[in-house]
């Protein structure tokens, strides 16, 4: 059953306050209403899921509440809508923005207050379930999706990521440079689904460096190699030059005792239903788990695919590849092949802050690298086709 939706609304216009009450309620709503403006423990108190908020005349209190609730952590994600007067909007409305999500004039269209209301409930139901480093839909979000195919019979296939050697990475170089790994995966992940799967296919990140993709049997394969392909082109470059070259770094164990890691890699475990049924997303997992802790076994980035029957005997249940030629492991190959930001900053063009800068908003807009260092001024048009014209050249 679902869980019915708690709303705060703080009005000093009884009037008002009645006449939104009526509507709320008759959407279904837990309603509660507050004549005066209360603190932020009442707030707390209510736990409501929104926040509707009049602005009357004194406007500067109300100000001072909506600055509250979004610098206090506990209330900060709570959606707050204000309803204000025109002249009000027109005379307040920078201040406005710093401290709501919404507005609505005075009085609200009753179907545009719904809308309102429910858009930012889906929202912040949204980004709850969100990676917040990512941005790309987490645990609870992918179940649902999987549990919609595994009820509507749906052909699919259930692919997880997992990067071989990440802690190490992370561990050597900081949580900062591992967030850029992190990124660049999902940004990777994003473009060669969307270039070799479906439409709808969906993509997720549990969180660290797990991440899923769901598409159809019959792109599992390519989705699956090309990503392989590119994370091991590029991923490389996130370590030093003397590390890249050596292939492995240096790391010291519990016992003190110095140990060689290899590059980071990946490995994508995947299930489909193309010859087994699967009845819960319980017996899903089961299956990833087995082909995970074989995957371990091999060094370099792979991926597998389970054909496994459900009513197979023991011998039955090793995992085996689709073919030998199918199974991909792949190693940093040392080529000449280097990235466009590293190569401008080989050559002198950008510095390490301006590309990381740039590389961000390359990653979160998906927008052309080139593009973002044009924009930022960082390169001109003839140099940016000098570079490209050179990076081709070297692949």
């Amino acid at each position: 059953m679902e869980e019915v939706k708690k709303i705060l609304l703080i009005a000093e216009d009884k009037n008002l306050a009645e006449i939104i009450y009526f509507c709320l309620e008759g959407w279904g709503y837990e309603v509660s209403v507050l004549e005066e403006r209360p603190d932020l423990t009442e707030i707390k108190r209510r736990q409501p899921n929104l926040i509707l908020l009049d602005f009357p005349a004194s406007y500067k209190e109300n100000l001072l509440l909506c600055k509250k609730i979004k610098d206090d952590v506990a209330t900060s994600s709570l959606p707050l809508i204000v309803l204000i007067d025109k002249k009000q909007l027109r005379k307040h409305l920078l201040t406005l923005k710093q401290g709501i999500d919404d507005y609505l004039l005075k009085p609200p269209d009753p179907l545009d207050l719904r809308v309102r209301i429910e858009m930012a409930l889906r929202r912040t139901q949204y980004s709850f379930y969100t990676n917040s480093l990512t941005n790309l839909p987490g645990g609870r979000i992918i179940e649902e999706i999987l549990k919609e195919k595994i009820s509507n019979k749906e052909a699919f296939s259930f692919a997880h990521i997992d990067i071989d050697n990440f802690k190490y990475f992370n561990d050597k170089y900081g949580y900062l440079k591992g967030d850029k790994v992190i990124i660049q995966t999902a940004y990777i992940l994003y473009q060669t689904v969307k270039r070799y799967g479906n439409r709808k296919d969906f993509i997720g990140h549990i969180g660290g460096d797990d991440f899923v993709f769901i598409t159809s049997p019959d792109k599992e394969k390519i989705i699956s190699s090309e990503f392989v392909s590119e994370f091991d082109r590029l991923i490389p470059f996130h370590y030093p030059k003397e590390d890249r070259i050596k292939g492995y770094i240096e790391v010291e164990d519990r016992s003190n005792q110095i140990k060689k890691i290899p590059l980071m890699s990946v490995s994508i475990a995947i299930v489909n239903n193309q010859y087994r049924d699967f009845d819960n997303i319980i017996q899903i997992n089961e299956a990833l788990a087995e082909l995970k802790s074989y995957l371990k076994k091999i060094p370099g980035s792979k991926f597998m695919s389970e054909r496994r029957k459900f009513n197979q005997g023991k011998k039955g249940r090793k995992p085996q590849t689709l073919t030998s030629s199918h199974l991909r492991i792949s190693s940093f190959k040392r080529n000449n092949y280097l990235p466009l930001g590293q190569l401008l900053l080989d050559k002198g063009k950008i510095d390490s802050l301006s590309l990381e800068e740039a590389l961000d908003i390359h990653f979160k807009k998906t927008l052309p690298l080139g593009e973002v260092l044009k924009d930022k001024g960082l390169i001109k048009e003839e140099e940016l086709k000098e570079f490209l014209s050179l990076q081709k050249r070297n692949a």
